[in-house]
């Protein structure tokens, strides 16, 4: 029975006790094996093009570039390598970000060495991989973001939005809907929250771009 090739691995840490800890446990584990070790974040990019590894493990601060930067770089350029980030940072945007940008995966470096070399075979194997201290956050941050996209509206809001767009006044507004100007006042506030807006050239400015208008 052929057995099968070992998972080709690059690790980027600017961080030499850290960096040499995860190479060791690379280098214990039968099924990997490690081609790589590198300090900052453009040379990590360099090495990943010259050697192709399955899988770069690569901290997302480092001097040169990120490895939010490195993700970025790699998809773009269409390379195999797959890449993981593991760092000590663990903010809702920048994980989020760093997935988005085309990272395989994000990482606590608080996992120990066996889940950190779990997730690498994982990640070699085509998947995905949060750590799950993080995963509530980027949760969290794609609500936010889809709240940004396309605010949640009701109708009523809709309604009137649509009116201050036709250059109707409050009063006007007010009669047009049989509605009290306090009451259209109180909309137009929650629409300006959603929206995340001061003013009603905002509000109508902001919906037209997100689609809320024709």
């Amino acid at each position: 029975m052929e057995s099968r090739p070992r998972i080709r691995v690059l690790l980027a840490d600017d961080h030499p006790l850290f960096l040499r800890s995860v190479a060791g446990a690379v280098q214990e584990r039968p099924s990997l094996e490690l081609v790589g070790q590198v300090t900052d974040g453009r040379r990590a990019l360099e090495e990943i093009r010259a050697l192709v590894p399955d899988v770069a493990v690569v901290d997302v601060r480092m001097p040169g570039m990120s490895g939010t930067e490195v993700a970025a770089a790699a998809t773009a350029e269409g390379l195999a390598t797959r890449i993981l980030i593991l760092s000590a940072y663990a903010e809702d945007e920048l994980v989020y970000e760093t997935l988005a940008a085309g990272a395989a995966g994000y990482l606590s470096k608080e996992l120990d060495r066996d889940e950190i070399l779990d997730a690498v075979v994982t990640v070699a194997g085509g998947e995905a991989v949060v750590s799950p201290a993080l995963q509530t956050g980027l949760v969290r941050e794609l609500q936010r973001r889809g709240a940004l996209v396309r605010p949640q509206l009701s109708d009523r809001e809709l309604e009137i939005l649509s009116c201050v767009a036709r250059g109707m006044s409050t009063p006007v507004i007010a009669a047009e809907l049989d509605l009290s100007s306090a009451t259209v006042k109180a909309h137009l506030q929650k629409i300006y929250d959603r929206l995340g807006v001061n003013d009603r050239t905002s509000a109508v400015v902001t919906a037209l771009r997100r689609g809320l208008l024709d």
